[in-house]
Parts: structure tokens; C-alpha cells; sequence
């Protein structure tokens, strides 16, 4: 990997910004897009995305979709004694909350830093145990010594408290190990992808960028495919791996290429989708591997928007995801941005209509 690559990836993933509160990742993505785009436009909600537009008035509107936010949590209550008690933005599993570092961002423009509450092991001697964790029983902790002097500091209901992590190579230098890689890795590839992109004749008018609020809901696909009306959609997305016990009947595996999502709750991938990306990996020798998930993505949203969109997803997996750390393979995310590249070089209208018809 280029260490340019690596360091946009190690910027956009120490970006802090929850559903909701993209912000500080809206204004990279802009800051990045606009040289490599013809203009950028920006959806109610918060999305944005960059613009090329095709000089064939016909010609058909692709769109990659990553989303900005991360998983995260929101204030609900200051406590007595100076504590917080929080509702999660987004999936947690509560037994990785505890005991972790993070960012208190306020209204007023502050960050502090601020641990999560955990019971030391002293505590639990002579009883059974801490049991039955939720996030909702875990407080918040950012030194403060009474609620009185918390909102001194400005810090009030409703701001977010975000994972604060380095991100850092493995010892192998095969991957990388960070926060927020669910969806930085989109916000990379889209950005990439814009790059490799620049100077080539494209079949269609190209509609990248990224969504706001996927975390809790699929919220900012449906106002963004609305405004932009595509033809197609790919979501640009990660995915849990399942591969540290066994790869015999699991799904995400490191290093075994980009995902080919044929399958999730709220999306089957069309025929000719899949043979169309099936056909580009194996011209272009990119490694790919099948993925049928239990979760889903923005494409499961954008795909029954409209008069409804064939959509997919173009992801990569990664271990422990919605959590502190996120470890991912280099090789994957370099097959993702090369099967991304490739799919978006090779459709022009007689490919789309093939698609969307079906024929």
C-alpha cells in the first residue's frame, strides 16, 4: 500500500463523528472531492456527494455510496455526581464498551476526554459476578466532579461521545488495525476511486460520495438516491468478518479479497448485477470472495427507493467491527478499490440497460 493511501485511511479513521454528527467528516470529504469532480451537491440530511457529469444528456447515472458515520453514543443525563448515561448510536455489543477511552464533543465546539465505567475485579469479590450488561447500566466518565460543574464545562443532553484510537499497521505490515473502519473504508474507497478516475471517459454521469446516519436505521441512503435519481447503486460498505475460529461454513474471511454480498435481509442481488461484477473480477484478476450477511447496508435501502434501483455492494470485512478496533486486510481493501474502478470503467448504457432490464 502507498503510504499516501495509508495516510488518508489513518485520517479519515481518526475523524470522530457518530450518526447524525458527521461534520468534521463532511467537510474532508468535501475538501477532497471538489478538485475531482465537476460540482457538489449535498442531500437534506447531511449527505454528500461529488458530481461527473457526462456529456450524453442520455447517458445513464451510476451512484457510490459510502456513509460518514460511525458508531458511537449520545448523552442523555448527567448524573449527581458528575457521571453520564448515554443511549448508543448505533450497534454495541455492551460487553466491549467498558473500560475504553473516548471523546466527549460538545455543542459548544469542546472536546474533552472521557473513559467508560467498568467494576475493577476487587469490587466483585464475594458476589456472583457482574451480570447482565447493557449499554444503559455503563456510565460515562469525564472527571467532573458534579453535574454543576460538567455544565460549566458546556457539556449537555444530547452531545456525542465518539471511540478515540490510533490508527496503526500490524507488526506484518498485511493489516491495519483502527476505529470506524464501518465506514471510513467507504469514504477511502469513493475517494480513490474519484482519483484513479480523473482523467478517463466514463460511460455515465458518476454520482460518489457518502451518506449520513447508516447506523441507525439506513437512514441517508433514501434522501440522497431521491435527490440523485440513479439507475444504479453500489454502497461502498464493511462488513463483519468470521474467521477467527474457523473459515469452514463462515462467512468474511482476511485476506481472501472484496466481498461478493449476494445476500442480505433486506437484499438479494439481481442476476445480471452479480454476473456483471462476477464477469469484471474475473477479467481483472481481482480476488473476491461470496458473503451472505445477517446486517445490512445503505443498498438495502436504496434498491426499493424511487421506482426502485438494482443496488449492491462493493465492501470488504473486517474483525471486530462497531467497536474500538477494527482489524482489516490491506489486500482486501485493494481488491475492493480495484473491483470498484474496474465496475464503474466498464458500464456505458447498453451494459445498464442490460442490467436494470434484466435481458
Amino acid at each position: 500500500m502507498e503510504e499516501k493511501t495509508f495516510a488518508r485511511i489513518k485520517e479519515l479513521t481518526e475523524l470522530q463523528g457518530t450518526s447524525g454528527f458527521e461534520h468534521e467528516v463532511r467537510a474532508y470529504m468535501k475538501e477532497k472531492m471538489t478538485p475531482l469532480v465537476d460540482e457538489v451537491q449535498q442531500d437534506g440530511l447531511g449527505g454528500l456527494f461529488g458530481i461527473r457529469h457526462n456529456e450524453d444528456e442520455d447517458a445513464p447515472r451510476v451512484m457510490v455510496a459510502a456513509h460518514m458515520d460511525e458508531v458511537g453514543f449520545m448523552l442523555t443525563e448527567i448524573t449527581a455526581t458528575g457521571l453520564f448515561k448515554v443511549v448508543p448510536l448505533g450497534g454495541w455489543n455492551p460487553y466491549v464498551v467498558s473500560a475504553q477511552r473516548f471523546t466527549l464533543k460538545t455543542s459548544t465546539g469542546h472536546n474533552y476526554p472521557c473513559i467508560s465505567s467498568s467494576v475493577p475485579p476487587h469490587l466483585l469479590r464475594g458476589t456472583s459476578g457482574q451480570q447482565n450488561v447493557s449499554v444503559d447500566s455503563i456510565l460515562f466518565d469525564a472527571g467532573f466532579a458534579s453535574k454543576e460543574e460538567a455544565l460549566e464545562y458546556g457539556v449537555l443532553p444530547g452531545d456525542t461521545i465518539v471511540p478515540q484510537v490510533e490508527t496503526i499497521k500490524t507488526a506484518n505490515g498485511k493489516n491495519i488495525i483502527s476505529k470506524a473502519w464501518d465506514n471510513r473504508y467507504g469514504c477511502t474507497l469513493v475517494l480513490e476511486a474519484l482519483e484513479a478516475l480523473q482523467n478517463e471517459k466514463l460511460g455515465h454521469t458518476l454520482i460518489a460520495g457518502a451518506n449520513v446516519q447508516e447506523e441507525v436505521g439506513l437512514r441517508g441512503s433514501k434522501p440522497s438516491v431521491s435527490k440523485f435519481k440513479p439507475d444504479l447503486f453500489f454502497a461502498v460498505d464493511c462488513s463483519a468478518a468470521d474467521d477467527t475460529v474457523t473459515k469452514n461454513g463462515t462467512f468474511g474471511h482476511l485476506g481472501e479479497g472484496t466481498l461478493m454480498r449476494i445476500y442480505d435481509p433486506g437484499l438479494i442481488m439481481l442476476p445480471r448485477l452479480k454476473e456483471y461484477l462476477l464477469d469484471t473480477a474475473t477479467t481483472h484478476n481481482i480476488p473476491y470472495q461470496y458473503f451472505v450477511s445477517k446486517g445490512g447496508t445503505d443498498a438495502g435501502a436504496a434498491h426499493t427507493t424511487n421506482e426502485g434501483v438494482p443496488s449492491t455492494v462493493i465492501g470488504v470485512c473486517g474483525r471486530y467491527i462497531h467497536t474500538h478496533q477494527t482489524m482489516f486486510s490491506i489486500a482486501d481493501f485493494e481488491a475492493a478499490r480495484e473491483m470498484l474502478i474496474q465496475t464503474l470503467k466498464g458500464l456505458d448504457k447498453s451494459t445498464v440497460a442490460t442490467i436494470v432490464d434484466g435481458k
